[in-house]
């Protein structure tokens, strides 16, 4: 058995709990929030070290399967990609994951990692893995218990049991999120936060999981096997993987395994649930306030702003969230996060494209702004950079067609490549594999206009 550890980064997620900067289209983990890199790409970049991890294994959402083959590209890292036809939470997007690594080694070791979390000290987290490997080769289920920074109300909760391995104990009990005194209580316990991620051998997990449900490992592992394959994408099959419970890993094994085990781990961790939790983990003026994009702020302190374009100027208000993109701006409280839950959850019912599709994206090689959408149609004023390439792409759901309106193009389409000016215009269809490349000597702009539904 190798001793590498096998990633399986889980980015299917489509929370709008930082909306309007997070969308369906666009979820969190693929958002440049505290810097240059998507925590996305932060995630992968943690265990791209080869002498103690393996190839990763990407799970996402098939709408999601461009985004993070660019992303990927542009951090210069492969992995895995397989993509969910359907969202059955946690617990069957981990099987289909694990059992995908299994085919090649059944006790290869696996690190699930959520695609959305920061992690501030790699070099802690990686000595964490190190230090949790040789339980996991003997058959325990490693969850990994953050050391509280505080009595926090939004986490569950590890009460940690007997000495296992060194630092590695036993999982005493799992508990809910708290409320405040309870919380308070807990930490002096020396209960640990749960970040819900799990390391595990393959074999392991699988035969806990299917222990508690048979039903649903075998379709996940039909999913697999009948898995439609190309050069980029593993498609899993959407009849199988749809068989299988929603159920999110926490019920569906840790709460009833009895091989669970934890390790606290000294790293400092978010799962970035808020705009509170964002303003928390930037950096601040000395009157507590911070900024992505421009910003003035007078007699105000402890505020976060976000803007894509506009200049925002706050004045003598105090524990503000304002986030302004190119169709949508929100001002909530702070501590309002479930406010906001409610807000978006009437968006949907009223203006539902504002909660799906993302008005402006911003990538290494590209930035793109929504000019016009609905279900069947999206139509973008796409921009490349000098020298830049829209990664290799095969959509077999949606036709694109590229008007330029001003520099020059390299277009690749099935291994043909042609020269676009100015004026002139490129039709991709379903199922053709492409590439762009900026050729010129200006960037180069584009109308795109994108048909067809997405397969979620």
């Amino acid at each position: 058995m190798s001793d590498r550890i096998v990633p399986l980064i889980m980015c299917g997620g489509a929370g709008t709990r930082l909306w309007p900067l997070s969308r369906e289209d666009r979820p969190k983990q693929f958002i440049n929030l505290f810097g240059p890199r998507s925590t996305f790409q932060e995630t992968v970049l943690r265990v791209a070290n080869p002498e103690l991890f393996d190839h990763p294994v990407v799970v996402t959402g098939a709408a999601y399967r461009i985004l993070v083959q660019s992303q990927l590209e542009e951090i210069g890292c492969q992995a895995d990609i397989l993509l969910e036809p359907v969202r059955r939470d946690s617990g069957p997007a981990i099987a289909a994951g694990t059992i995908f690594a299994a085919r090649r080694n059944p006790r290869a070791i696996v690190l699930a990692l959520a695609a959305d979390h920061i992690v501030q000290d790699s070099a802690a987290f990686v000595s964490a893995c190190a230090v949790s490997l040789r339980a996991s080769v003997a058959g325990h289920i490693i969850t990994f218990g953050i050391k509280p920074e505080r009595p926090a109300t939004e986490y569950g909760y590890i009460s940690p049991g007997v000495i296992i391995d060194g630092p590695v104990r036993a999982v005493a009990s799992f508990v809910e999120k708290p409320d405040q005194a309870t919380a308070i209580r807990y930490v002096e316990d020396g209960y640990l936060w749960n970040s819900g991620n799990f390391m595990f051998r393959a074999d392991t997990l699988l035969d806990e999981y299917r222990t508690a449900d048979a039903d649903s490992i075998a379709a996940a592992a039909r999913a697999v096997d009948e898995a439609e394959r190309d050069r980029v994408f593993v498609s899993l099959d959407k009849q199988s993987f749809g068989r299988a419970n929603q159920i999110s890993i926490d019920y569906a094994v840790m709460e009833r395994t009895t091989r669970a085990a934890v390790i606290p781990a000294a790293f400092a961790w978010s799962d970035v649930g808020s705009w509170r939790t964002v303003w928390e983990l930037s950096g601040k003026d000395s009157q507590g306030n911070a900024r992505a994009g421009e910003a003035v702020f007078e007699n105000a302190n402890s505020c976060y702003v976000s803007s894509d374009k506009a200049l925002v100027a706050v004045e003598g208000v105090d524990d503000v969230v304002i986030v302004a993109t190119q169709d949508a701006i929100l001002v909530s409280r702070h501590t309002n996060s479930n406010g906001l839950k409610k807000l978006v959850g009437n968006l949907k019912n009223v203006a539902p494209r504002l909660t799906e599709i993302s008005a402006s994206t911003t990538a290494l090689s590209e930035t793109s702004h929504l000019l016009d959408a609905d279900a069947h149609y999206q139509v973008r004023r796409v921009v490349v950079d000098v020298g830049k390439r829209l990664s290799l792409r095969q959509d077999r759901h949606q036709a694109e067609h590229w008007i330029v309106v001003r520099g020059v193009g390299l277009i690749e389409r099935n291994g043909s490549q042609n020269v676009y000016r100015e004026g002139e215009s490129i039709l991709v269809p379903c199922g053709t594999a492409h590439w762009l490349e900026n050729s010129g000597r200006i960037p180069l702009e584009m109308i795109a206009v994108q048909t067809g539904l997405s397969p979620e």
